[in-house]
């Protein structure tokens, strides 16, 4: 019912910067918590950031924190991830989600691939 697709994603050199976008389309919830996840090879997938229906409750996790900023334009119904000084570790599959709240995902985005070269 709902439609995610991310875009964004690329190759870049270690110190540089990606930002990643995700529009929703369908059935979206009427408020609606969105975050980013991420998975490398022979990796569990990861919580990268997540973002309250107002933008007003950020969520990130520790190895991401000062360098990445997620943020949400509602009239679009898109989410955005900002991502600087990245880092080889930073390399993986990164996927978009919404659901009802945060920690409550009930949609994924095919996702995206991100490579940082060393």
């Amino acid at each position: 019912q709902v439609q995610l697709v991310e875009s964004g994603g690329g190759l870049v050199q270690a110190g540089g910067s990606l930002r990643l976008s995700c529009a929703a389309s369908g059935r979206t919830f009427s408020t609606s918590a969105m975050a980013w996840f991420r998975q490398a090879p022979g990796k569990d997938r990861e919580f990268v950031a997540a973002i309250t229906w107002l933008g007003t409750g950020t969520y990130y996790t520790d190895s991401v924190k000062g360098r990445f900023t997620i943020s949400r334009d509602n009239a679009e119904n898109t989410v955005y991830l900002q991502m600087n000084t990245l880092k080889p570790e930073d390399t993986a599959v990164y996927y978009c989600a919404i659901g009802p709240r945060v920690g409550k995902y009930t949609y994924w985005g095919q996702g995206t691939q991100v490579t940082v070269s060393s």
